[in-house]
């Protein structure tokens, strides 16, 4: 059972706590931390994509944030993005590796596997460049199928255009693009 905080519209704790099946039943605000590993090939960046397993509880078998989870109760973002980063894909980063690049909302309600489907969150995302080498990439089974690299700003447009391949929080991917223009 995996336990997460309440927050109110800053995504602050409000020292309630909710389990993560209750909270996506009724739609309670929690936080979820989103990596976005991002490398640039011959002056283009390409991001890393999961795709989700066939069983999970939304969007699955699509490609999706490099790797993202919920802040488990009395955790910090960072410390989740890092935690998220060694489940779903063995990949072991220091705090100074990931980059905050700011945080943005999601907000739907959607039924998958004929049950509804309630989220209300609030992503911090952070940016990781070191290099990955997707042959050594140790997938967590349960939570995903495979990774694969996709040119970012091709991404972008796909998920603009409702490609149904993506799940791609497309907030979250300007949040990320935003950063490397920006920063880099």
């Amino acid at each position: 059972m995996e336990i997460i905080d309440i927050v109110d519209e800053c995504g602050n704790p409000t020292g309630e706590t909710v389990e993560r099946s209750i909270a996506h039943t009724n739609g309670i605000r929690h936080r979820t931390a989103h990596v976005w590993i991002a490398r640039k090939v011959s002056d283009k960046w390409q991001v890393l994509l999961q795709k989700r397993a066939m069983t999970k509880d939304s969007f699955p078998g699509r490609y999706d944030t490099s790797s993202a989870g919920h802040i488990q109760a009395g955790n910090e973002p960072l410390e989740s993005a890092i935690r998220e980063l060694g489940e779903e894909l063995g990949i072991v980063a220091k705090p100074e590796q990931l980059h905050f690049a700011g945080t943005f909302r999601i907000q739907y309600e959607k039924e998958f596997h004929n049950k509804m489907f309630k989220d209300n969150e609030i992503a911090f995302v952070y940016v990781y460049l070191e290099n990955v080498d997707i042959d050594k990439v140790i997938v967590q089974k349960e939570e995903l199928e495979c990774v694969e690299w996709f040119d970012l700003e091709e991404t972008h447009k796909e998920c603009l255009a409702h490609n149904k391949k993506f799940c791609v929080p497309v907030t979250g991917l300007e949040t990320a693009m935003n950063y490397l223009k920006r920063n880099l």
